[in-house]
């Protein structure tokens, strides 16, 4: 039986392909390649059929296999073809230099604002703007900004009748800048300093973005409460500032003859658009980033300049090109990816018994909607996702219609796994949630799939994540371990082993799993959850009824704790660990 890790550790911070183009839930290639390594040889065909971004298929790509990727998602075959879509580093350079100063020069002053310090012209980098909300006392407009430097950054005072301040429940009544951050030849550093005041120029010829509207049915108009505050569309994310300079960016790029260089320009185009819309938050201490799942915008945001973002997105580009390109030598000529725009439980374009062994990690139930995210750049693409049979769960599903819809994707696209693959092929699949029942229908999908589950064989998937939740908390709302299922096709007939109901409580699963001495051994409430459910799959015992919360309220009773500042469990009242 091949080897494997009984825990795979990566970091995605440290990985040049990972922080080139983000996308939802991505498993970085050093997680993916052990798998290939220990099931598959140079040459073989290896299929994703929940590709998303492609990771599968660069890691097919480095090490001389043969990919055959599938997804309804446009952003994700946009992506996922760009990573292998290796170009000179230099001729990309040279054309990205020129894309910039074409789109540069079509907006002239676009970014210019006095330098604050010696009155020059000099040229903004970033922005930060505020929120305003009325203060129920005085009824003045207050920048939230404003509140929070008048409570001495500890609370919120209104800077006007210096009453305390609160936004909870209210809807802002308008943005105002605060801060400049600007770059002025006088200067070796950049210089912050307080609004120049300076309307940015219009230009009426490139104002033509893309503007799709983003529906009211959709999962995240309703999760992140677009309505309330007005953000309809996919341009009301943006200052117009920030959407001119990208219809000019766009505009340089599409004029590009070379498709390979014009298609890696657009990769970096559409890799910089969260970054340079107002989804970019604020915090005293550094940015924050925008969050991927939601379209939420904080109530402090960053306006970066985007020639800026465009610049540091194409060296990133080159960065990945150049690890892609350095680990796949020895395998230059067998090595390859297909991208098949296709849902995965209808894989027409593979042949039965064709496919020596599948890599996958599907949606994980409610917790991503894909398509509503991917909406935001593939409305510059012009391709959007039809989202008619995408394997999701919305919040609303009452009649647990869509439940049923989202097990049998699952359980088709596994069905489908098994027609493909060769007698005695092996099929790994990332999966993860903090419901027992979407665990049930994993299990229950590759149980009726044909498929025959190896428990020896589970790996778990550490990518060196934190909730939000749990940042803030202590405890993690959500699970951010993943676990690894591998299943292989009989070569002959297979009787699914029957599931049955656990043998032990979860107070005592988790006293397993933790270890019955006074500190805990395992890192994080995700760890012991993940070490839950590896213990239940092992013993061929039901999922269903194992929750997150149960997990929780186990380790609690324990007398254990969450280290805020580490997200690592300790004795209650032990000292923080470094």
């Amino acid at each position: 039986m091949p080897a494997l890790p009984s825990e795979i550790r990566v970091r995605r911070s440290a990985d040049p392909i990972y922080m080139a183009h983000g996308y939802l839930t991505k498993v970085p290639v050093r997680a993916i390649i052990p798998f290939l390594e220990a099931f598959t040889q140079p040459g073989d065909v290896v299929v994703d059929p929940f590709a998303g971004s492609g990771m599968t298929g660069v890691a097919a790509f480095m090490t001389g296999r043969r990919a055959v990727l599938s997804d309804i998602s446009r952003l994700g075959q946009h992506i996922g073809l760009n990573y292998v879509n290796l170009v000179d580093p230099k001729r990309l350079r040279r054309t990205a230099e020129r894309v910039l100063h074409e789109a540069q020069l079509r907006v002239p002053a676009l970014y210019a604002v006095p330098c604050a310090h010696c009155g020059r012209a000099s040229r903004l980098v970033k922005a930060v703007w505020s929120y305003e909300y009325a203060c129920a006392e005085c009824g003045a407009n207050v920048a939230y900004y404003k509140a929070l430097e008048a409570g001495n950054w500890q609370q919120t005072r209104c800077p006007q009748c210096k009453a305390k301040f609160e936004r909870r429940g209210q809807v802002h009544v308008g943005e105002a800048m605060v801060l400049e951050w600007v770059d002025c030849d006088t200067s070796r550093k950049q210089r912050e300093q307080a609004p120049s005041g300076v309307v940015p120029p219009r230009f009426p010829e490139l104002e033509r973005w893309p503007d799709v509207a983003i529906d009211p049915d959709r999962e995240m108009f309703r999760r992140s409460a677009l309505g309330k505050h007005g953000l309809k569309t996919t341009a009301s994310f943006f200052s117009i500032r920030n959407l001119t300079a990208l219809v000019s960016l766009r505009d340089s790029i599409l004029k590009v003859d070379d498709l390979a260089l014009r298609s890696k320009l657009l990769f970096a185009l559409t890799a910089v658009l969260p970054r340079a819309s107002k989804r970019y938050q604020w915090s005293r201490k550094r940015p924050l980033n925008a969050q991927n799942q939601t379209y939420y915008i904080a109530p402090i945001f960053y306006e970066w300049n985007v020639f800026d973002l465009f610049e540091r997105k194409v060296e990133a580009a080159i960065a990945s090109d150049v690890m892609v390109g350095n680990d796949r030598p020895l395998f230059s000529s067998t090595g390859s990816v297909t991208y098949h725009p296709a849902s995965a439980d209808n894989l027409a374009h593979l042949d039965s018994n064709s496919v020596d062994y599948v890599f996958t990690d599907p949606p994980f139930g409610s917790n991503i909607f894909y398509s509503d995210m991917n909406l935001f750049q593939e409305a510059w693409l012009g391709e959007l996702t039809d989202r008619s049979n995408e394997a999701v769960i919305p919040t609303n599903d009452s009649n647990g219609e869509a439940s049923a819809r989202y097990e049998r994707i699952l359980a088709d696209a596994l069905r489908e796994c098994h027609r493909v693959l060769k007698p005695g092929g092996w099929l790994s699949m990332v999966f993860s949630n903090s419901r027992g029942d979407i665990w049930g229908i994993a299990q229950r999908a590759i149980k009726d799939s044909g498929l025959e589950l190896v428990p020896e064989r589970l790996s778990s998937l550490d990518k060196g994540q934190r909730s939000v939740k749990g940042l803030a908390s202590g405890w993690e709302g959500v699970v951010t371990t993943d676990l690894v299922f591998t299943a292989r096709k009989p070569e002959g007939n297979h009787r699914a082993r029957p599931v049955k109901s656990a043998e032990e409580s979860v107070d005592e699963s988790v006293a397993r799993v933790v270890g019955l001495k006074e500190d805990p051994k395992i890192a994080t409430p995700s760890h012991v959850y993940i070490g839950v459910v590896r213990r239940y799959i092992e013993r061929h015992w039901d999922l269903e009824p194992l929750h997150l919360e149960d997990i929780l309220a186990a380790l609690e009773k324990r007398g254990l704790e969450v280290d805020a500042g580490t997200g690592r469990l300790r004795r209650k009242g032990a000292q923080r660990r470094n």
